[in-house]
Parts: C-alpha cells; structure tokens; sequence
C-alpha cells in the first residue's frame, strides 16, 4: 500500500481517497494493454498530489477511475471512506456530485451561462441548495468577483479556468481532480491557477489530485506520484522543478532497464507497497 500520512500539527487524519488493487486493462487478447496494473494507494485530506509519468504511463486513467469517470477491471475505489461500488451509472453520477470536483484542461464551461451560472451548476444538478453568498465569495476569492454575468466566450483562458475552479470548489468535494488544468494556459496564468489549487489546500483543507506533465506545475504540490507502464514507479517529496525533471528524464531508462532484465520499476513499486512517507502541508 502506497500511503502519505500528514505530519504533527492542525492537519486532519482522515483518508480522503484510496486505491486497493485497481487494474485497468484496454483491448484484448493478444492487443490488451494493461492502463494501470494493480494500483494501490492512499492519500489523506488536505494534501496536494502531482501524478506524473511518460505518454502511456496511466496517469490519466488513473484519475478517471479514481474520479469515477472510468471503472477499473478490478480493485476497489474509496473516497471519504466511502466506496466507489455498486453504482448504477445514476448512481454514480450521484456519487460523483456529492464528494468529488472536476478542473479539466478545457475547462468544459457552458456557452450559455454566466460566470455565476456555470459555478453553480453542479449544485443545480445534485438539487443541493444553492448559496449565492457563498458563491460569490468563493468567486471573488478567485478574482472574478467583477465578472459574475459574463459568458465563456468572454473570459480569457486563464479565467476560465478561475470558473472551473470556483466551480469545483463551491460544492466543497472530498477530493479536487485536475487533468493537466495549466496545459492550455500561458505562464502567468498558469502560475496564477497553481497558486489557487495550493490555497485551496494550504488555506481551506481541500485534497487536490492533479495530473501534469509540466515540473513546474509539480512543484506546487506537497508530492509527486510517479507512474511507469501503470505502476508506481517511484514517488517524491517537497519536489522541485529541477528534480522532477531529472526523475523524469531518468523513467524511461528505468524502463527500458527493466525489460532487459536489470531493473524494474516494478520492483520500486513493491517498495513503495511497504513504504511510509509523512507529507506536510501548510507549512
């Protein structure tokens, strides 16, 4: 079992997603491909966690099973101590509305609605009660505060993105999924959503799982996930962007190694089945 427990201090205890033996295989027979392959993890609340790896690692649809937004082949998904199991697609999307938030890389805002109207779609959709205090708070929390009746089409890339932020953060979600939410993003508006997912972690308690292929974005995060041919193939604390694309640059040869029967990645997955690392947030 991978886990990160959080350090001394105000930091809460409580186990916001865990993974236990998930495997995700595309195709078959002899054109199966293994996505992930027997993923096991665990991250407590008020964490940030980069996932990073090469083109094909399974990062991404190791978010989409963990999101809900995909179903494993086998193993177990929980999120807020609750599993991810015995869900009708209904109920899924249910599930989905009450514990987890969405930022994707392209935003997925409505045309037709404002800024205001997008944020609080998703509660529209659970029938949850909508809280237009909270709402613009949360809002001009993320600098839109003046931008409440503007359309998509009249927002930069940037922030739009602040919309789908504000969107996930106001139905308060066990667990914040972004798929590589700087990807279509220039420099400062990328610096400027990073530093809100960190706010969002440090400041308010939310867990954050993102997905990223960009050092600069991991270095925001409390921790990086590396994956390799869907394992862990190995992980990193306090990263920074110097040594996030060094252990990158090096997966590859890892790999590569491990197919002529020297090294394995796999091998650093087992370690990390038996590995405790304790993650400080807020600090």
């Amino acid at each position: 079992m991978f886990r990160r427990n959080r350090g001394a201090g105000p930091a809460r205890s409580a186990e916001a997603l865990r993974l236990d033996g998930v495997s995700k295989v595309y195709g078959s027979a002899d054109n199966a491909v293994a996505a992930l392959d027997n993923v096991s993890l665990s991250l407590p609340a008020g964490t940030f966690t980069a996932v990073m790896g090469p083109s094909g690692s399974g990062k991404s649809t190791l978010l989409q099973c963990a999101a809900g937004l995909d179903r494993p082949d086998s193993g177990t998904v929980t999120v807020d101590g609750a599993k991810m199991t015995g869900h009708g697609e209904s109920g899924l999307a249910k599930f989905r509305r009450r514990r987890i938030g969405f930022i994707f890389q392209q935003y997925n805002l409505m045309p037709t609605l404002t800024v205001e109207q997008n944020t609080t779609l998703p509660l529209k959709l659970a029938r949850r009660r909508i809280n237009r205090a909270r709402t613009r708070e949360v809002l001009t929390h993320v600098g839109l505060g003046e931008r409440l009746d503007h359309l998509p089409d009249q927002l930069s890339g940037g922030q739009r993105q602040r919309v789908a932020i504000a969107r996930a953060l106001v139905t308060e979600p066990s667990v914040i999924f972004a798929d590589e939410p700087t990807g279509a993003l220039d420099m400062r508006s990328a610096r400027d959503v990073l530093r809100l997912l960190r706010e969002s972690v440090q400041e308010h308690g939310r867990t954050v799982v993102m997905v990223t292929h960009d050092p600069v974005a991991a270095s925001y995060a409390d921790w990086v996930l590396f994956l390799a041919d869907g394992r862990l193939a190995g992980d990193m604390y306090a990263p920074t962007v110097d040594a996030v694309a060094e252990r990158l640059a090096h997966l590859g040869d890892t790999v590569a190694q491990g197919a002529n029967g020297h090294h394995t990645h796999h091998a650093d997955a087992h370690h990390l089945d038996a590995h405790t690392i304790n993650v400080r947030t807020g600090d």
